[in-house]
């Protein structure tokens, strides 16, 4: 998986690949260029061996400050309909991107996390947060609807409808405190340790059966718009192909062995 990336921070690392975006002077916003680059690289993601899980961290105390207003907002003032709709989608893709990926994506939010940051936060795997994260999908403040990039159709899957709702009308900032207790971050963590917790989560990840993750991340977004019979029946056929596996049977044998499995994601 390539690390030569031009419009964000990418370093991979015994398989586990840390980005984050790369303007803290301006609380990492998003620029036409960054959310290309980030979509294509999520989405080759998906062929990449090399690559186990991704964080997507903070940089200088902050996570993202969302669609730079210089050189997002000011230009989309002044494109036509189909302008626009090639943008929409394009934000959009990114999203698409993350969730099929195929690997866990742990999101570790500091200060700042809103619009489009609040997003990518929200489409990851997994969140950790310090007690500074401030999170708001404020696309009602600049005029807009709060249906943006899937937020309508994730968030309250991760929230609730009620309190997703009120986020998505007002715009408000969700404090680090309300997005645990609400569900949206699985806990907080000291600022000073973000990172190192960040990387010791992704570790005990990375240590289970990677290929057996790819299966429950891929069902994790399919089953959203199955029936319980369909999502049982996907379930079924993803297990028996996970039971070819040979991390399946490494666990059997160190099961009878009295030993801790060691996988090799095959």
């Amino acid at each position: 998986m390539r690390s030569d990336v031009k419009h964000f921070l990418c370093e991979i690392k015994d398989g586990i690949a840390t980005v984050r975006l790369d303007r803290p002077d301006r609380k990492n916003p998003l620029t036409f260029d960054s959310y290309a680059e980030l979509r294509d690289w999520f989405r080759d993601l998906v062929y990449a061996d090399d690559v186990d899980i991704v964080i997507f961290a903070s940089n200088g105390g902050n996570f993202s400050s969302g669609g730079d207003v210089h050189d997002i907002i000011g230009p989309l003032t002044r494109m036509n309909m189909k302008e626009l709709l090639q943008f929409t989608r394009m934000t959009g893709d990114l999203v698409k991107a993350i969730v099929n990926c195929g690997k866990p994506v742990i999101a570790a939010v500091d200060g700042i996390c809103v619009g489009a940051g609040a997003i990518i936060a929200m489409a990851s795997d997994l969140r950790l947060a310090t007690p500074a994260a401030k999170t708001a999908f404020l696309f009602t403040r600049v005029g807009l609807a709060g249906c943006d990039m899937g937020a309508c159709a994730i968030l309250p899957r991760i929230i609730g409808q009620t309190r997703a709702a009120e986020l998505l009308y007002t715009g408000r900032s969700m404090s680090a405190e309300e997005g645990e207790r609400w569900g949206f971050f699985n806990r907080l963590v000291d600022g000073t340790d973000l990172d190192a917790e960040a990387l010791a989560f992704a570790k005990k990840i990375q240590a289970g059966p990677n290929f057996a993750h790819m299966m429950t991340k891929t069902m994790l977004a399919q089953e959203w718009s199955m029936s319980i019979e369909q999502a049982i029946e996907a379930e079924a056929q993803a297990q028996a192909i996970c039971m070819q596996t040979g991390d399946f049977e490494r666990a059997y044998k160190a099961f009878v062995a009295k030993e801790r499995p060691v996988f090799e994601g095959d």
